[in-house]
């Protein structure tokens, strides 16, 4: 039960609903006699070994994120400490590696069978990552916000590039042959693609957000370990300025992509408003909740209701493929 808190089990499902989600996405513009089955018969269960093996290299980024933070934890959160505590400190890292060489052993494997080297770099770049993150770059001014912003748009991207990968075998003339909509049916996949990057800037902005918020609310903990996070470096109210802006820019940038895109595939405006609305309507809130200066209470709020709008948004293509 402790360690399945520590790997932080609900960040780990939205990892599995967006990539799920993503999958949603693409699969309506794949002939699934021909371009799944032909070029990748087992594609459905690579997919969930692609999924399996982020989920683990996430959960190993949160128990070494943890390891280097127990004397900060201990003052801005006493009663969630689990490592030192209820699970040795030798055996998270024990269970940091395991889960990292699993992960990374699936990564070999997708790169054979799909003759690309893009899942080994992302896994071993991403595992990194979190390695120096927790060690180092979590307590910089700034570019340890950047990396998780980074890395979470890169949950995506890593969906797009397996589904893009799956289209490689018929890129030729032979395929153009084939189906005498080949040329649409092309259109339509860089449409699939270009909203998937899209998506990816977007939740890593709103991450980035969130970042902030959940530094503002671990001042003292990290004054501790000698942080120089943004709040710290700048003032917790130049802090709640930047995350209102940031949240606001969210919102104007992001309307027009989201009405524009799915008008492009025909949806209606009900499909499109429906959880939009939700999401919009959440985000409304937490810059409510900025524009006085908030305690740490309210800031755990806030933190929480960014996550439930990420809950939802990774809900969302289930939402349109079902309705």
């Amino acid at each position: 039960m402790h360690f399945i808190r520590l790997i932080r089990p609900i960040n780990l499902l939205v990892i599995i609903l967006t990539m799920y989600g993503i999958r949603v996405f693409f699969i309506p513009y794949f002939s699934e006699d021909v371009l799944l089955k032909r070029s990748h018969p087992n594609e459905a269960i690579d997919y969930f070994l692609l999924v399996f093996s982020t989920v683990l290299i996430a959960a190993a980024g949160n128990i070494i994120n943890d390891y280097f933070d127990v004397k900060a934890d201990r003052i801005n959160k006493p009663n969630k400490v689990i490592i030192g505590k209820y699970i040795k400190p030798r055996w998270a890292i024990v269970s940091h590696w395991i889960l990292n060489f699993v992960a990374f052993s699936i990564a070999c494997y997708l790169t054979w069978a799909y003759e690309t080297f893009w899942y080994v770099f992302i896994h071993l770049l991403s595992i990194n990552i979190l390695w120096f993150y927790s060690m180092y770059f979590k307590r910089k001014f700034l570019i340890g916000n950047l990396f998780i912003a980074a890395l979470t748009g890169l949950v995506p991207l890593l969906c797009g590039i397996h589904f893009l990968g799956l289209t490689t075998p018929f890129q030729s003339a032979n395929f153009m042959s084939d189906f005498k909509e080949g040329a649409n049916w092309i259109s339509q996949l860089n449409l699939k693609i270009f909203f998937v990057v899209a998506l990816a800037f977007f939740a890593s902005c709103l991450n980035l957000v969130r970042e902030i918020v959940k530094d503002m609310e671990d001042v003292e903990g990290d004054l501790l370990l000698k942080a120089k996070t943004i709040p710290i470096v700048l003032g917790t109210n130049k802090a709640r300025w930047i995350s209102l802006f940031g949240l606001l820019a969210i919102i104007g940038v992001s309307l027009p992509f989201l009405i524009e895109g799915y008008s492009v595939f025909n949806q209606t405006f009900i499909r499109v408003m429906g959880p939009s609305f939700i999401i919009y309507l959440l985000l409304i809130i937490c810059c409510i909740l900025l524009l006085n200066k908030p305690d740490r209470s309210r800031l755990k709020h806030i933190d929480l209701i960014l996550k439930i709008t990420m809950l939802i948004g990774c809900c969302m293509p289930f939402y349109w493929y079902f309705l």
